[in-house]
């Protein structure tokens, strides 16, 4: 398939803290079997924020990462978009003005988004967007810092399922008519009947002023059944993530058959090998995250450089980015991997 304009991905880069918390660990601090949490929650260990490791500076040292893999200098950065997570250094603040200002992308002008832990490909569909419409835009930054971490009560059995969340940065900067890893189409399927469904239930104009037993609240709940919450996600969890990646392989000229690599989201073990079998995928075109745990919409940049680094992506692979976001809302991005070879003929 044939693109008049393209959109190359330059560079990535991932942080991750120093501190990590074990299986073990969130064994002793949930009553939940060690065994359970590595082998059927698929989380050996996890990494946590240590001191300093606040959002907008786990986004930064990713950014910095990102621009020396893509040998850029921060000042040719036109727009730097921050879809790291809404839980930030402060409430009601832009994060990527910080960021902008901290790597010296003093030419950048800056916004803040977020679709949960569909960031990262909205986030791209986003840029790519504004770069092909715009003559002044010819390198975006993408920056993402996320520690929702801080925000899953381990005590409450609810939201055991979000156990497995850490914290991390990630960012990815994108060139116009770049020459290689060609970013193709993305997509996405959205279900607003899960909006409400779990929540931080206080802190929010839906609870305010916040009084002083709010703050023992102050982490992510179930507001309904929550076995009734389990049952309607699972019935269109799988589906909406195999039609996102199957609709955005046919819009950049693709199926199923054609992949290489899927970098996704950590979530169960059981529902990563289920999604490879469904897609007829080896173990070996995918990472695991179970070292990392959840890390929001970081999974997919960090899956990248994961299997770059083991010789799972090579140059001509093609790669379909999928994650999900609380909310609810699916996505999934195709690039093709390594130098795009219309431009040699």
């Amino acid at each position: 398939m044939q693109f008049t304009s393209k959109v190359g991905i330059a560079g990535i880069g991932t942080y991750t803290p120093q501190e990590f918390v074990t299986a073990r660990e969130l064994s002793a601090a949930t009553g939940i079997p060690e065994d359970v949490i590595a082998l059927k929650f698929g989380v050996k260990r996890k990494p946590i924020p240590g001191k300093g490791d606040t959002t907008s500076r786990m986004g930064i040292e990713a950014a910095k990462k990102a621009l020396q893999n893509a040998a850029t200098d921060p000042m040719e950065v036109d727009l730097l978009i921050w879809n790291g997570a809404q839980h930030k250094d402060y409430p009601c603040w832009l994060a990527g003005l910080k960021v902008a200002e901290a790597i010296g992308a003093r030419r950048a002008w800056s916004f803040d988004m977020e679709a949960m832990c569909g960031s990262m490909m909205a986030g791209i569909d986003i840029a790519k967007s504004i770069m092909l419409a715009r003559d002044d835009v010819s390198t975006v930054l993408l920056v993402s810092g996320y520690r929702n971490v801080d925000l899953i009560d381990l005590k409450n059995p609810a939201t055991s399922f979000m156990l497995d969340i850490g914290a991390s940065g990630a960012a990815v900067l994108l060139k116009k008519n770049y020459d290689r890893n060609i970013v193709l189409s993305s997509a996405f399927k959205g279900d607003g009947s899960f909006s409400e469904d779990c929540v931080v239930p206080v802190g929010g104009s839906m609870k305010w002023p916040m009084e002083s037993e709010d703050v023992a609240r102050y982490s992510f709940d179930v507001t309904g059944d929550a076995a009734d919450f389990k049952k309607r996600l699972g019935e269109k969890t799988m589906p909406n993530f195999y039609g996102v990646i199957r609709e955005s392989l046919q819009n950049s000229g693709y199926s199923q058959k054609d992949i290489d690599y899927l970098a996704i989201l950590h979530f169960k073990k059981s529902a990563h090998f289920a999604v490879l079998e469904e897609l007829g995928l080896g173990e070996n075109q995918s990472t695991y995250l179970d070292e990392y745990g959840h890390l929001g919409q970081n999974d997919q940049i960090l899956s990248i450089e994961l299997g770059l680094a083991s010789g799972k992506i090579k140059g001509g692979d093609l790669i379909v980015m999928v994650g999900a976001g609380l909310g609810f809302v699916w996505a999934a991005t195709t690039v093709k991997w390594g130098r795009d070879q219309e431009d040699e003929k």
